[in-house]
């Protein structure tokens, strides 16, 4: 994964324009999708191979042919197996003021009153069908493709509405909001802080655990212990740097965290499948 905001504040695509497009495979920088949360929504469909999708507390082995779509500040991830994947950020901001019919329904989703559905397999042949336009007409810019993927995005909620393909009523339970939070917060913690040497003890007092609790709780949550993810991060960002800033691999190492110029290369191994001077290479 190229080194990314976990939170990302960016903007997707452009302010006249907010659709951003994405086609990965393995040898993508982001083939691997790490937690993250952006306020857009996200949709992403499967084209080859699995995708193991989490998003907040729930877990979806995507496969062939098969969407999810992420809500606007979902915490999610993605660990693809011999996977070819595309996605579609946006903003649904966008349709805001779409014109006096639809534009009521757009309110409603972005105020959570409705909340489509994030799982569409093959028996919602509406929905996939027009997920297929939005990606069709995002991977190929052209004149006028910007009112394609508009249209597209819209036909594609239009039909997730007549088909009544989401919930209502009171939001998911303070509880799991809780829990997605208290993970956001640690991952926050980790993405600043790195670079510093971080221990179990300070992670537990981030999300307010013990933590006996919370290796079982940050584990339950994203398939991780707490520090198999701290090493994850390390290695990502000194690989970042590695390709990127000219770093030797001394200095990639105690850049990102790591005190033991062995056990770093022992870790970088067993994450990238490769020494950081051949990955450096």
């Amino acid at each position: 994964m190229q080194y990314l905001e976990l939170h990302e504040n960016k903007k997707h695509g452009t302010t006249e324009f907010p659709f951003e497009y994405h086609h990965l495979n393995k040898n993508h920088p982001r083939y691997v999708m790490d937690y993250h949360w952006h306020e857009e929504f996200e949709l992403i469909r499967v084209l080859k191979g699995t995708l193991e999708m989490t998003v907040n507390e729930m877990h979806i082995p995507l496969k062939q042919g098969e969407l999810v779509l992420v809500p606007g500040g979902a915490l999610h991830a993605g660990i693809p197996e011999n996977c070819t994947y595309e996605c579609l950020v946006f903003d649904l901001g966008y349709f805001k003021n779409s014109g006096p019919v639809s534009s009521p329904w757009f309110h409603k989703i972005l105020s959570k009153s409705i909340r489509p559905h994030i799982f569409y397999d093959a028996s919602n042949k509406a929905v996939i069908s027009a997920a297929s336009a939005v990606f069709a007409s995002a991977a190929e810019p052209s004149p006028g493709y910007e009112l394609s993927v508009g249209g597209s995005v819209s036909l594609l909620f239009g039909h997730i509405l007549t088909r009544e393909l989401y919930e209502t009523g009171a939001p998911e339970s303070v509880r799991g909001m809780r829990k997605v939070s208290k993970i956001k917060d640690v991952i926050d913690f980790i993405e600043h802080n790195y670079s510093s040497e971080i221990t179990l003890d300070e992670l537990s007092r981030v999300a307010s655990m013990n933590p006996k609790y919370f290796c079982r709780f940050f584990r339950e949550m994203t398939s991780r212990t707490p520090m198999d993810y701290l090493n994850y991060q390390r290695i990502e960002h000194a690989a970042h740097d590695l390709s990127h800033s000219g770093k030797s691999v001394t200095e990639a190492a105690y850049g990102c965290g790591f005190n033991d110029l062995s056990y770093f290369i022992r870790t970088f191994r067993k994450y990238k499948g490769v020494t950081p001077g051949k990955y450096r290479e």
